[in-house]
């Protein structure tokens, strides 16, 4: 692949434009996709292979990944497989001409598109541009709560206050979109517990004490995560 970079030098990129996460072993190719897609208004991080994509996702949010079929290790279909389980990010899946068995693969596992090396940088970006919006149709209005200051974005999972990204972990964003799908609804801390990788209700409590110190004022004195005696959590959204 040689997409055509401007040499007008980098253009600024917007703080609330899609943030794609390019993963694949090939330095050159994500040298070049970053370049690309920064220039026509994309925020991108890259990753070499799966492991390193995993750290980005646990501090990041992101609207896209664009991931490599091959790469050594866990390879991007057994990364996209895993990511199916329990996130819902869109995934667009590079891969060579000769292998047309992983197209089958990413297909069946739900990726949203598919694009064969060697390809025409403009025909990646329409693709990308498409699935977003896609994205956007189907994500609606309630896809965004409001608290205070704070805004939680679920299909993201992005926190910002006052427009400015509140960092969460990935266990305080699964929290997060639970509450966000029932606002104003008590949430037991077994069901909050079981959506988690320990189970333990023990581990909600101190993930709840977390988030409180995000985005409560005052997390002692809660105003939007409160407790309900005898029945859970609940988040009051605006």
């Amino acid at each position: 692949m040689s997409p055509q970079v401007s040499r007008t030098g980098k253009m600024p990129v917007a703080d609330n434009a899609p943030h794609i996460l390019v993963v694949d072993d090939d330095q050159r190719i994500r040298d070049l996709l970053a370049r690309f897609l920064q220039e026509n208004g994309f925020r991108i991080t890259t990753a070499e292979n799966a492991a390193s994509a995993r750290a980005n996702m646990r501090g990041l949010a992101f609207d896209l990944l664009v991931l490599d079929v091959m790469m050594p290790g866990e390879s991007g279909i057994e990364l996209a497989q895993a990511l199916r389980v329990d996130r819902d990010i869109p995934i667009l899946m590079l891969s060579a001409r000769s292998e047309p068995d992983h197209r089958i693969q990413g297909l069946e596992i739900g990726v949203d598109d598919y694009l064969a090396k060697p390809f025409e940088p403009r025909e990646l970006l329409l693709r990308l541009r498409n699935i977003l919006s896609r994205r956007k149709r189907n994500l609606g209005a309630q896809d965004t709560i409001r608290m205070g200051e704070f805004t939680f974005h679920t299909g993201r999972g992005e926190l910002k206050r006052l427009g400015d990204t509140v960092r969460l972990t990935e266990r305080e964003r699964d929290l997060m979109r639970q509450f966000a799908e029932r606002p104003g609804t008590p949430i037991s801390r077994l069901d909050l517990a079981r959506q988690g990788t320990d189970g333990s209700e023990r581990a909600v409590d101190v993930q709840i004490n977390r988030l409180r110190r995000k985005i409560e004022a005052d997390p002692g004195n809660p105003v939007y995560l409160q407790t309900v005696r005898g029945k859970g959590y609940i988040l009051h959204a605006e």
